[in-house]
Order: structure tokens, then C-alpha cells, then sequence
């Protein structure tokens, strides 16, 4: 299967499709964390080409409930939505549109079709992570809520590199999403 990881530096999910023997690759503006295809630019003339699946991290900075107290200006705001339906239109048959909890106000963006937990998926940590969808099915958790569950994102030190660090896909995720939607 050809996959296309859209605005994906670190290459986990890249790498989780890779290590099931699909033609996997990522594209960010940043190089890639870990070895393989990637390519460093703008996504959007990758997302119209054909692919079989694309499954797109479009940044959050201008979406997400979470800095709704930081107003941003109308047109900041509309160009990140426009970047995010563009990534959920990509040509393929079977896309996902991962963010966190969207300023639904703000955006007019509908309520995505299932959200999830990285602990769901083996991984102690707490993130909700919404996905909007077509032609996939929602993933299906593997793991039932340990006694301990960290707050990493919600609790990461201040600095330059917070963003990124709050940003990457968790390894028990990234192996989910590869494992569930890899079926050809």
C-alpha cells in the first residue's frame, strides 16, 4: 500500500507502515527525526497525488480548544482551516485527520469522528487525540487504562523545542494506526 504520513517529522507512523512491508512515506517543513522516505517541504501538492491512504497531522497551534484564550487574527484562523479540510480532501480513498480537540466555535470544523487515548494503546501517557476520517474505520483500542497515567503534554516544561515535543505521535499509537489501517 502507498502511504503518505502528512506533516510528520519524527517518522513513527512512517516507520509502523514501513516495518509491515508498505511504501511508507512522511513529509514535514522539518527533516525527518529518524531515517527513511521523507520528504522536507509543503505536503499540499503531495495530497494531490494518488495514494492509497493519507493520514495527515495538520499543526493545531490555530484549532485546538487549547489555546482558544491566545485570540488569532481571522485570517490566521482561516488559513489553517483551509489546510486542514485540504488535508482531509487528499486523493485517497482512505484519509485520517489527526488533531487535538478543535475550537469548534472558532473554526466551523465538525465534531471528528472518534477520539482516542495513547494509553489505549499501551502507551502511560494521557493526550486526547481526535481523528476526522474517510473510508476507515475507527481504531480499536488494545490495551485496558493502567493505574497510572501521566499528563506529559498538559505538564511539559516551557522551551523552545515544547511544541514538538507535545506534537509527536506516541509509539503504541503510530503501531495502531499502522496495524488497523494497513489492511489492504
Amino acid at each position: 500500500m502507498k502511504v503518505l504520513i502528512a506533516c510528520e517529522y519524527s517518522g513513527r507512523i512512517r516507520e509502523a507502515f514501513a516495518a509491515l512491508g508498505h511504501d511508507a512515506w512522511s513529509c514535514d517543513l522539518l527533516p525527518t527525526e529518524q531515517p527513511g522516505q521523507h520528504i522536507q517541504g509543503d505536503v499540499r501538492p503531495l495530497l494531490q497525488q494518488p495514494w492509497d491512504l493519507v493520514v495527515a497531522h495538520p499543526p493545531c497551534t490555530h484549532l485546538a480548544n487549547s489555546g482558544a484564550r491566545w485570540p488569532k487574527p481571522d485570517d490566521v484562523v482561516a488559513e489553517a482551516v483551509r489546510f486542514f479540510k485540504d488535508c482531509l480532501s487528499a486523493n485517497a480513498a482512505r484519509v485520517a485527520v489527526e488533531n487535538p480537540v478543535m475550537n469548534r466555535k472558532r473554526t466551523g470544523i465538525r465534531k471528528p469522528d472518534f477520539s482516542v487515548q495513547p494509553w489505549q494503546f499501551g502507551d502511560p501517557y494521557a493526550k486526547r487525540t481526535c481523528f476526522w476520517t474517510r473510508g476507515l474505520q475507527p481504531l480499536v483500542p488494545t490495551h485496558e487504562r493502567p493505574e497510572s497515567i501521566e499528563h506529559v503534554v498538559h505538564n511539559a516544561p516551557p522551551g523552545s523545542d515544547r511544541w514538538k515535543n507535545r506534537s509527536r505521535t506516541y509509539p503504541g499509537l503510530a503501531r495502531a494506526i499502522a496495524h488497523q489501517w494497513g489492511q489492504a
